[in-house]
């Protein structure tokens, strides 16, 4: 099929099936090593759809799509399946339990926090000692995490040092928002999905749903290397910093901002996204109405960081729907943005070509 028809095919849109597929993932408990939960429910929703199925030595979802004829554009798209939590450590007797941090989790944000231990969910609590036992003087120092346990009171027998705990909240939509812990990246984990259920015909479709992004985009390494695709992209979350200033004032230092579209990378902390794609993702948006917004240069990364220097280098860029409050226990999302990345993607694969990397 020839570019110009492509441009008049419709994409997928999101509707309540998408959502509820996006409140399973969101409710599973997958932090970075224990990703089995998440990859369960790929599996299942992606067998009907997928040429190819392999599942690498690190728990990857590694899918294969194949267009029509020989010599399509061989194209990553990567999403990873792992979360922020933590990681019990040690036995304290009556229920507590030390642990260790999992990814960049903000240790403020812990004390009072509802958990799910272990894969059978099992509930618990972040304890502290409350400020009423605290001497006045010391009310206003730091915690720290050495202050902090798990308690699960009599499940206690149930739990064991190496499982994992994640945020115990429930996945709710208010209108057009989405409010969910790990939506970072369960919402690339979705669109990848829809990406697989609608596969354009024009490229070899390489589907990566990868482990341990949240401790150093490791099962990314492992996929792109595999895969060793002509184009690669991530398709990821990304902190949308559009709180209002502390002072009142017009927020000018912003990330992404919530209801502006997708958002595409230029550079972060880790790499410069290759110019050719960034290129080719803004034309699309353009030609087909698709709102976009750039992601500011600055800290973190996605899996393309990884993916880029596999083998000779790949070229690959990365694409994000915004969230506020990321590595928190309640994340927030538009159903827009969500749908904005998944059009952009799915436009941008059925007009890649090789031509990209000549502009």
């Amino acid at each position: 099929m020839d570019p110009e028809n492509r441009r008049h095919h419709r994409p997928p849109q999101l509707g309540a099936d998408q959502v509820r597929l996006l409140e399973r993932l969101c409710s599973a408990c997958a932090v970075s090593g224990d990703e089995g939960e998440v990859r369960a429910i790929v599996l299942e929703a992606v067998k009907p759809y997928a040429g190819e199925i392999k599942v690498d030595a690190m728990g990857s979802v590694l899918v294969t799509c194949r267009g029509r004829g020989d010599g399509n554009p061989r194209v990553m798209v990567a999403a990873h399946m792992d979360e922020v939590g933590v990681m019990l450590v040690k036995n304290e007797g009556g229920g507590f339990f030390r642990f260790e941090t999992v990814g960049i989790i903000d240790v403020r944000q812990l004390p009072g926090q509802p958990v799910w231990v272990g894969r059978e969910h099992i509930p618990g609590v972040i304890g502290v000692r409350p400020v009423h036992l605290i001497p006045i003087d010391d009310r206003s120092r730091p915690i720290r995490q050495e202050q902090l346990t798990i308690d699960v009171g009599e499940a206690a027998h149930r739990v064991h040092p190496g499982d994992r705990a994640v945020f115990a909240t429930r996945f709710t939509q208010v209108g057009p928002s989405l409010r969910a812990k790990a939506l970072d990246d369960r919402l690339g984990v979705a669109t990848l999905i829809e990406l697989i259920r609608h596969a354009p015909e024009n490229v070899d479709l390489l589907a990566a749903f990868t482990v341990q992004e949240e401790i150093g985009r490791r099962g990314a390494q492992a996929a792109g290397y595999a895969f060793n695709p002509d184009f690669a992209l991530a398709v990821d979350a990304t902190p949308a910093n559009d709180l209002p200033a502390p002072d009142g004032s017009e927020n000018r230092f912003y990330n992404t901002r919530l209801d502006a579209g997708a958002a595409v990378y230029l550079a972060d902390g880790v790499m410069i996204h290759h110019p050719g794609l960034v290129r080719h993702l803004v034309g699309v948006a353009e030609r087909h109405a698709v709102p976009f917004q750039y992601r500011q240069p600055g800290s973190g990364s996605t899996d393309a960081s990884s993916i880029q220097i596999q083998r000779q280098g790949i070229p690959a860029v990365s694409v994000s729907g915004p969230i506020r409050y990321k590595h928190t226990a309640a994340s927030l999302a538009r159903l827009s943005d969500w749908q904005a990345v998944l059009s952009l993607v799915y436009h941008s694969l059925q007009e890649i070509s090789f031509a990209i990397l000549d502009t």
